[in-house]
């Protein structure tokens, strides 16, 4: 995989708004500031993209200007890093116009750059990783930096840092406390805390023995099993294929996948229907080891469990459980393709190697 630079103080980042255009909005105008001046905080320049706050009903019949956005940031060498606004889901529509240029094919391939995101950006990740460029799931502007407290959370705060260089994570960091998503995101809400509740359950190892190695791969449920089901929008699963977008069996094999499900808090027996189709194709039988990120405001906590075991039927397979990535909050990044190992004696998943070049 190609490797970016890690960011230094001084470099210009874009605000992209692949999936949902909500950053465009006037209600959204206080979160939009918020996440600029953090950037600032850390030393960086923040460009919002041109169509990156045109607004939800603009993006969402303009897939094209979201896509323009993601090729003019890969054409700009003066652009070091790419945040996406939030998720949504209908990013797959962004597709044909990018994999069908050889233009911005060949930018990615020549110079990689950070992206971040999480969510539904999972099939932004899959693309990035069909390009064989390293890319990060990851914070987001609206999720993470413009969190409405006085400052961000402590644990994002370090997180964020970690995309400088020199300041690279060496396994994905445990974390004292977990957070509740908030019900709202008013201009009212700036300055008020969220709810905060001690991390009693740490990671979990649910089954397996030895540790095990392996290349992360994976993203948010959801987002995998509509690339296969198409249950959201009837074209998704025709145009993911006639990109390549999913990974083929032989490219899970030998991978750490990581999954995580959303805000929609998926019942025990849809999380159960939707691992079931990875299992069906065979994902679950090929991978090294399996990591699961903590549900959002710990629902389902237990009952998750049951299922991940009972759908994966295999005790040898490593499953760790809980750690704070995805939907939940705090959230630490995951760089795809990177060489990584399920300690499963330290209960932690440790970085095998820097995922940032050199210089």
């Amino acid at each position: 995989m190609n490797k970016p630079k890690g960011l230094k103080r001084g470099d210009r980042v874009a605000i992209v708004s692949l999936s949902s255009g909500i950053l465009g909005e006037s209600f959204a105008s206080h979160q939009l500031d918020l996440g600029k001046e953090r950037l600032k905080s850390f030393g960086l320049k923040p460009l919002t993209m041109p169509n990156s706050l045109k607004g939800m009903e603009y993006l969402k019949n303009h897939p094209e200007a979201r896509a323009q956005d993601l090729k003019e940031a890969f054409a700009d060498d003066s652009i070091a890093g790419i945040f996406c606004a939030i998720g949504g889901d209908d990013t797959y529509r962004l597709l044909p116009y990018l994999m069908e240029d050889e233009e911005f094919i060949q930018n990615v391939k020549n110079n990689s750059k950070i992206f971040s995101g999480f969510s539904d950006t999972t099939v932004n990740h899959l693309m990035f990783y069909r390009l064989g460029m390293e890319s990060f799931y990851g914070l987001n502007i609206l999720s993470d930096l413009a969190e409405l407290e006085n400052d961000m959370l402590p644990y994002t705060k370090e997180t964020f840092l970690s995309y400088f260089a020199g300041k690279e994570l060496t396994a994905a960091p445990a974390t004292q406390w977990w957070y509740e998503e908030r019900q709202d995101f008013s201009v009212e809400s700036v300055g008020t805390k969220r709810t905060k509740h001690d991390e009693t359950h740490g990671s979990e190892l649910l089954q397996g023995g030895e540790s095990v190695s392996g290349q992360l791969l994976g993203g948010c449920l959801e987002s995998l099993y509509e690339c296969l089901v198409g249950e959201r929008y009837a074209d998704q699963n025709d145009i993911v294929q006639k990109y390549n977008i999913f990974p083929t069996l032989e490219e899970w094999k030998g991978k750490i996948m990581f999954l995580e499900t959303s805000e929609e808090k998926a019942s025990p027996e849809k999380l159960r229907e939707m691992l079931t189709v990875f299992k069906d194709k065979g994902i679950f039988s090929v991978i090294q080891g399996l990591i699961v990120g903590k549900p959002q405001n710990e629902a389902y906590y237990d009952e998750y469990k049951k299922v991940y075991k009972e759908v994966i039927a295999d005790d040898t397979l490593p499953i760790l459980y809980n750690l704070p990535f995805g939907h939940a909050f705090p959230r630490t990044l995951l760089p795809y393709g990177l060489k990584t190992t399920i300690d499963t004696d330290k209960k932690t998943l440790v970085f095998d190697e820097p995922y940032f070049v050199s210089g």
